[in-house]
């Protein structure tokens, strides 16, 4: 019970600051907060994403980038430019790492207003952090691993970034329903979205990007994460844009 707490928990945490922190406000910028809080949920996704952390400025270039040439070659992660799962993975890794230590020449409209926090990402990104948080997640399972199986789980902890990353990019562009017709293999890949958070209805975000609710188009797309960020907008931890609310198409 506890291997199942834990691996729950860290699924869920870490998709969380994946949607609403890197994807929702890094990448397409539905709300504003300030730059205390910005620094909270870089710390919070620090801890809750481990040795997976990645840099919000890195991220948020490179989603803008995938919008912006989705299912060309110039698309970060598309099915139609890579054989097989491990290989979109490892050239999604290839250029963000392009993007985050410079060496890979970004055009300037994908750099607008993306977060950033340079001294944090340093130390937060270096192989002893990621060797720290992978020790303590095979520590864990030492302790509490009941069957040898479980043990099997410990690769999706240390890569669970990039795990939730690849169900969307790959799965979402071959498999699941439209709801709208657009210029890429986008689709929903669930009728309802518990497991990736609304991350899955990836053919109604790539017809209105900027809007921060991913479901809603039919009764049963439910989007988990979109009720808390109305509720963190009352509390005035965010402030939602007027354009977030609604559904507009818009171009990277």
């Amino acid at each position: 019970m506890a291997i199942l707490i834990f691996f729950i928990a860290h699924w869920y945490l870490s998709l969380f600051t994946q949607t609403f922190f890197y994807h929702r406000y890094a990448s397409h910028a539905a709300f504003t907060m300030s730059r205390s809080w910005e620094k909270f949920f870089y710390i919070f996704s620090y801890i809750m994403q481990g040795s997976s952390y990645m840099s919000p400025r890195a991220y948020a270039i490179m989603h803008r980038m995938h919008h912006a040439y989705t299912d060309t070659e110039r698309d970060p992660h598309s099915p139609r430019f890579s054989k097989n799962v491990i290989a979109m993975m490892m050239r999604t890794n290839k250029i963000y790492m392009g993007i985050y230590n410079g060496s890979l020449e970004v055009e300037e409209k994908f750099k607008k207003n993306v977060p950033d926090w340079p001294a944090f990402d340093k130390w937060a990104l270096t192989w002893k952090s990621s060797i720290f948080w992978s020790m303590g997640y095979v520590a864990y399972y030492v302790v509490f691993a009941t069957a040898w199986w479980m043990y099997l789980l410990i690769p999706i902890h240390i890569l669970m970034g990039p795990v939730h990353g690849t169900v969307v990019n790959w799965f979402a562009h071959k498999y699941g329903y439209t709801n709208f017709k657009v210029n890429n293999t986008s689709k929903n890949l669930l009728p309802v979205d518990i497991l990736m958070l609304g991350e899955s209805y990836h053919n109604n975000h790539h017809k209105f990007p900027s809007s921060v609710n991913f479901g809603g188009v039919r009764w049963h797309e439910l989007d988990p994460v979109y009720p808390i960020i109305r509720f963190m907008n009352v509390l005035g931890i965010i402030r939602l844009k007027d354009m977030a609310l609604k559904r507009v198409e818009v171009e990277f």
